[in-house]
């Protein structure tokens, strides 16, 4: 009697490890803060909805700056993003020519989290679609050469509601965001899904395609957590 409650104890506690374990593993985030210098330098690169278009006091609003709150002053979060640039090169409006990429690059950052595509779903541009993932993997490049080496995390697309000024969401889900997570699992690079979480949140895109406030600070929390590993309470 006394060996088969030693043996059910012994049980429970190898179960007890092996869960804390495994929930420890679950927890670990794609930035370990003890490898770097303080503080860590954040580069957003993106188009209108990382720059922030539509919201009121978008300086404090935007996800760069409501991400930059969450992790606190061990950090340095900047937003690099500008409005309706493509990634393509041969887009309408490639993000590549812009000072704000230069200035991004003289960042020398440590984490870069690229939210680039929405704006080359549109017709125009899409049709230089085989040229995508391509100019990704140079966007990519020209940021893993710096001295800083930073770690590279590329964002899927938020949804459109269900489309304006040609884009189209079905282009974003069923095309652009598989191209980008297909270009992440080639290049070994993390990715976060930001389609998902806002699948059923058209009230949160005023305009069909522009996250307001709150949907800025649930892109913030995705990321906080995937970066940390830590959890975030949305208020």
């Amino acid at each position: 009697m006394f060996r088969k409650i030693h043996l059910q104890l012994l049980s429970l506690l190898m179960l007890s490890i092996f869960t804390i374990s495994c929930n420890t593993g679950n927890n670990k985030g794609i930035v370990n803060e003890s490898e770097y210098e303080k503080p860590i330098k954040v580069a957003c690169v993106g188009n209108s909805i990382t720059f922030g278009y539509g919201i009121e006091h978008r300086d404090s609003l935007c996800y760069p700056a409501q991400l930059q709150r969450m992790l606190g002053d061990n950090w340095k979060v900047r937003n690099f993003g500008i409005s309706a640039r493509t990634l393509l090169s041969k887009g309408d409006l490639p993000y590549i020519n812009e000072p704000i990429y230069q200035q991004a690059l003289a960042f020398q950052p440590d984490v870069v989290l690229i939210k680039l595509g929405t704006n080359d779903t549109k017709p125009h541009n899409w049709k230089h679609k085989a040229d995508f993932k391509n100019d990704y993997r140079k966007l990519i490049k020209s940021f893993q050469q710096l001295e800083s080496a930073p770690e590279v995390v590329l964002l899927k697309a938020v949804p459109a509601f269900p489309e304006r000024w040609g884009i189209s969401d079905s282009t974003i889900r069923l095309e652009l965001n598989p191209m980008i997570e297909a270009l992440s699992n080639e290049l070994n690079l993390h990715y976060i899904d930001l389609y998902s979480p806002f699948a059923n949140k058209a009230n949160l895109f005023p305009d069909k395609i522009h996250p307001n406030a709150e949907g800025a600070e649930i892109m913030a929390t995705i990321i906080f957590e995937k970066l940390t590993g830590k959890e975030q309470h949305v208020q």
